[in-house]
């Protein structure tokens, strides 16, 4: 059931998302500072492709918090609301709700994207 939804994901939009948030990625990665930009960058990316059966785990370090308050301010809470709209959208009806699930999945990440990683369920 995971590799329908991935397809019926990327097809219908998780593709144009991805690549969005992978070319994103690149122009950070092309300044030195803006490299832990880019990585976060690439993380919703691959999160956008196909995210049915992945997990977010979540870690807890002083610098992983310092970021996530930094990436906040820039923008990743503009971002997690969207993602929470487009949650909340999905879900209206029955059918949308697996994938209303998954926004509110990237809208969770939006929020703190430094020192969590992407898991594949098994």
């Amino acid at each position: 059931m995971k590799v329908l939804l991935n397809i019926i994901w990327f097809l219908l939009g998780g593709a144009v998302l991805g690549l969005i948030w992978f070319f994103i990625g690149v122009i950070w990665c092309i300044t030195i500072i803006g490299i832990p930009v880019g990585v976060q960058c690439f993380k919703f990316s691959a999160l956008l492709f196909f995210p049915f059966g992945k997990r977010i785990e979540y870690g807890n370090s002083t610098v992983s918090i310092f970021l996530n308050i930094l990436w906040l301010i820039f923008g990743g809470l503009k971002t997690a609301v969207l993602s929470f709209l487009f949650g909340i959208i999905f879900c209206v009806t029955i059918i949308g709700i697996p994938f209303g699930l998954q926004w509110f999945k990237m809208a969770k990440l939006s929020l703190m994207p430094f020192g969590s990683s992407i898991v594949s369920e098994k």
